[in-house]
């Protein structure tokens, strides 16, 4: 694991301190003024200004840093600018290549899991859709534990397979929607996870959740079960708002219209139609809390 402040301190950090020195240098200041001003050792100016401390080729191409250096360097070497004003320039110039930008892209390939994801980002923003990714994988990996861990959650797997989901806070679609590719399955008994959760590879409860949502249900996790009366029974026995829908209908319309009926309900489910088998979708607030929910009724 590679932190990205790692990647300043050990190639940014050397890259425009050297430059800094120098342009410090080349406007009149002697080598105690400059130290003075960076708030390093004298010695470390000698090593910066005759080239004894290796630089990023990278960063020295950007044209931004170069800009930057010599604004600092100005503005220093004039008495106009601080060197707590410097700081701060210096500061969100690294800011700002951490997202996204040079910085992230030397942290990629220090780090390369890192690689995995496409979107620009900011490795320090509290809600990075980054790190709201990895916390849904990671609930539903946990959701997914318990599954695996409950005996005779098999038996409760439809024909068609059982799903679970769980949505990013902002949810528009199925591709912000973590879940278990290809269904986990009833094997010999046992629950079958076939692959580790990812985003946009469930449809059809992706596609439940997605329709509760809209219809003003804050839930972001789902979790689908076959249908029994008794399987309904148990889940309203712990307290659960059940809602039942038409399976025959387009199901974003039957749901809303479910939901409008019991606007807080925490179970729909269906009791089939033709080529439709009946199923029971258990909604709530993540992934371990449904899988809980559900372990309950085993």
């Amino acid at each position: 694991m590679r932190f990205i402040e790692e990647v300043v301190v050990e190639e940014f950090l050397p890259t425009f301190r050297s430059l800094l020195a120098e342009a410090l240098r080349e406007r009149g200041l002697t080598q105690s003024e400059v130290a003075d001003l960076l708030g390093i050792s004298q010695s470390a100016v000698s090593k910066y200004v005759h080239g004894e401390v290796e630089r990023n080729e990278r960063l020295l191409a950007d044209d931004r840093l170069a800009e930057l250096v010599e604004q600092l360097a100005d503005g220093l070497a004039a008495g106009e600018m601080t060197p707590v004003q410097a700081l701060v320039e210096a500061e969100v110039f690294v800011r700002r290549l951490e997202r996204g930008d040079l910085l992230s892209k030397l942290h990629e390939e220090a780090f390369p899991p890192l690689a995995e994801y496409e979107d620009e980002f900011d490795i320090h923003d509290p809600e990075s859709q980054l790190r709201q990714t990895e916390q849904v994988r990671s609930s539903l990996r946990r959701g997914l534990r318990v599954l695996e861990n409950t005996s005779g959650f098999a038996r409760l797997i439809p024909a068609v397979g059982s799903n679970l989901v769980e949505c990013l806070p902002d949810a528009n679609g199925i591709d912000d929607v973590a879940a278990v590719p290809g269904r986990i399955l009833d094997l010999k008994g046992r629950a079958h996870v076939p692959g580790k959760p990812e985003f946009g590879v469930s449809e059809h409860v992706a596609g439940v959740l997605l329709a509760a949502r809209a219809a003003g249900s804050d839930a972001r996790a789902a979790l689908n079960v076959g249908y029994t009366p008794e399987t309904v029974e148990q889940l309203e026995a712990q307290g659960l708002t059940t809602a039942q829908f038409d399976a025959e209908r387009e199901a974003e319309t039957a749901i809303s219209e479910a939901l409008s009926d019991e606007p807080d309900a925490d179970v729909l489910y269906q009791t089939g139609g033709f080529g439709v088998e009946p199923v029971v979708y258990v909604l709530g607030p993540d992934a371990p809390t449904v899988a809980g929910i559900v372990r309950e009724i085993v």
